[in-house]
């Protein structure tokens, strides 16, 4: 799989992308990064990919033809599925992310400043996507959360991948509370069961703690389901 993001701060990404899981997927060539500087794509002759919003407000608005101009030299003959990061967009869901793990090829445009001409949005992108219900400075630090989302999902990437289906929001409630050595710490014991070696008690106990944990952290889950 092949991310492609448009940024005006291509610094931010190699430190957090060339670590971990995401480091080893594409050490292993199950992935591969492009981070593009969009300032390189302005035919403005300051560099300039900003200007003021018609009709007044405060801020400024990223304009359409450095966004247009590098998805077209990006894309190439490829083809590939264009994502603007956006508090404004679809919330980022597991479910969503499964999805987008079955694209081969996805181009990642951060948006800055009060946001991206809506032409971006209208002609260029495929899907916009918000990683929450609240606002950031810009859409680089959503773009790697999307890449690690998205990432960690590819066939090969997580060493068990039966670990996958396991985890919070697989099954629609959130993941049950994790033990290990020691069996006592400070006073706190390891619930009885886990180290009961009865499995079907445990798997019981697991989902009983699932749907504590979603009751009292994420309700909204069990109403949706």
């Amino acid at each position: 799989m092949r991310f492609d993001i448009i940024t005006i701060f291509p610094e931010m990404f190699e430190p957090v992308l060339n670590e971990s899981i995401v480091k080893r997927a594409r050490q292993k060539k199950k992935v591969a990064i492009r981070v593009h500087d969009l300032r390189a794509y302005t035919k403005d002759k300051h560099k300039k990919v900003d200007d003021r919003p018609f009709g007044g407000g405060p801020g400024m608005v990223m304009t359409p033809q450095p966004f247009f101009d590098a998805v077209k030299r990006i894309k190439g003959k490829r083809k590939g599925k264009v994502i603007l990061m956006s508090p404004s967009g679809k919330r980022l869901t597991q479910k969503l992310a499964r999805d987008l793990a079955k694209d081969k090829n996805l181009i990642v445009l951060c948006g800055h400043y009060e946001g991206v001409d809506e032409r971006v949005r209208e002609k260029l992108v495929d899907e916009s996507i918000s990683i929450g219900d609240y606002v950031l400075t810009g859409g680089e630090i959503p773009a790697m959360v999307l890449i690690d989302c998205v990432t960690r999902l590819l066939p090969g990437v997580v060493g068990k991948e039966a670990s996958l289906t396991d985890e919070s929001f697989e099954g629609g409630l959130l993941e049950y509370p994790h033990y290990t050595r020691p069996a006592n710490f400070r006073g706190a014991k390891v619930p009885d069961v886990l180290l009961s070696g009865n499995h079907l008690a445990i798997k019981k106990w697991r989902q009983e703690q699932s749907r504590r944990v979603t009751r009292r952290n994420r309700p909204d889950l069990i109403k949706n389901s």
